[in-house]
């Protein structure tokens, strides 16, 4: 990994030049990708994704945006503290150590921003991760079984035992690819001592988006045997190991 920094008069530029030392203004414009052919496709949300094709691979492009009530007023602007606090250089970064540790996350390519007078607006590039699904595509698909749930249990313990805080830890943050489990989107994350309080509150929030998307309408008894049990089964053994 070789972590490079560009400024300029709008802001700057956080790559990773092992990557591709390519990266320059234009690739965080989703417009440009487009001009190119190179835009496959383009999703709404809280956050505006991009799939682009660049010289580093098939990627992901970001845009932060906030949500809730504040979207209303503050739209994609985030109050500038300094370029190290902006979301798009902190998840960089994070995503480089856990890359490190050698945890199952996107690769992350490069950060932006954009300084507006007291706010800016940032974006972030990784690598997509071919062949998934989310952890909700597969609830909806009726193949979140048992030995799934385990194995979502053990992505989180992994993360946990690192003492990475996912801030928004829920069934679409988790990607489930053929041979292995990833866990996306650490915009607001962090590292932690693992102390339990924080542990088993990023877990419950988990607990509440399966219920939320409908993986306890067989009754929450059910869900517990069949779902809930075998993830914190799953959980505590990669935990304690």
């Amino acid at each position: 990994m070789h972590e490079q920094l560009r400024q300029d008069a709008e802001g700057a530029i956080l790559f990773d030049a092992s990557v591709s030392p390519q990266v320059g203004r234009d690739w965080f414009d989703p417009g440009y990708w487009q001009a190119r052919g190179a835009l496959s496709r383009q999703a709404g949300g809280r956050g505006g994704v991009a799939m682009i094709a660049t010289p580093a691979g098939e990627c992901v492009l970001r845009h932060y945006r906030r949500g809730g009530m504040v979207a209303a007023w503050m739209g994609d602007r985030y109050l500038w503290t300094g370029a190290d606090r902006t979301r798009s250089f902190a998840e960089f970064r994070l995503l480089l150590d856990m890359q490190r540790q050698g945890l199952p996350v996107p690769k992350a390519v490069a950060a932006g921003y954009r300084k507006v007078g007291l706010h800016y607006r940032a974006d972030l590039i990784t690598l997509r991760i071919p062949d998934t699904r989310t952890l909700a595509e597969c609830l909806a698909e009726n193949r979140l079984d048992t030995e799934l749930a385990q194995e979502a249990g053990a992505l989180v313990a992994r993360f946990h035992r690192a003492g990475v805080w996912h801030a928004d830890l829920n069934a679409h943050n988790v990607l489930v690819a053929p041979t292995a489990l990833y866990l996306i989107d650490f915009d607001r994350g962090c590292k932690r001592a693992p102390a339990e309080s924080w542990r088993m509150a990023n877990l419950q929030r988990l607990r509440r988006s399966l219920l939320k998307l409908g993986a306890g309408q067989a009754g929450e008894e059910a869900f517990d045997r069949e779902i809930w049990t075998p993830l914190l089964n799953g959980y505590e053994r990669t935990f304690s190991a």
